[in-house]
């Protein structure tokens, strides 16, 4: 079995800041959290999916977005998230084996 692969200062970052978002989403309301879950899953995912390894500048300033987002979202009074139809979109097109969205929020 080989070395699990080294990650370099910029994915501990990207990592941690995901791993403490997904925190994040345990301490709000039981009824939205999964919609704060599909908020996260999808900043992060489509984020990725924009831009290139190699733009470390570009990484780097979405790092310090998305940790001013999340102390924002942190908030206790921050109890709920609107998700746009393209979240939804993108929700039903990379379904899990998670909670499925209530009826109410597909409309």
């Amino acid at each position: 079995m080989s070395a699990p692969k080294r990650l370099s200062g910029l994915q501990r970052e990207v990592l941690a800041l995901y791993r403490k978002a997904l925190r994040m989403t345990r301490a709000k309301p039981p009824a939205t959290r999964p919609k704060f879950e599909l908020f996260v899953r999808h900043a992060f995912r489509t984020s990725a999916a924009s831009v290139s390894p190699r733009e470390l500048t570009t990484i780097e300033y979405l790092i310090r977005r998305g940790g001013r987002q999340l102390e924002m979202f942190e908030s206790p009074d921050v109890r709920d998230v609107t998700l746009s139809a393209e979240m939804q979109a993108w929700a039903r097109e990379h379904a899990t084996r998670r909670q499925p969205l209530a009826a109410s929020e597909h409309a």
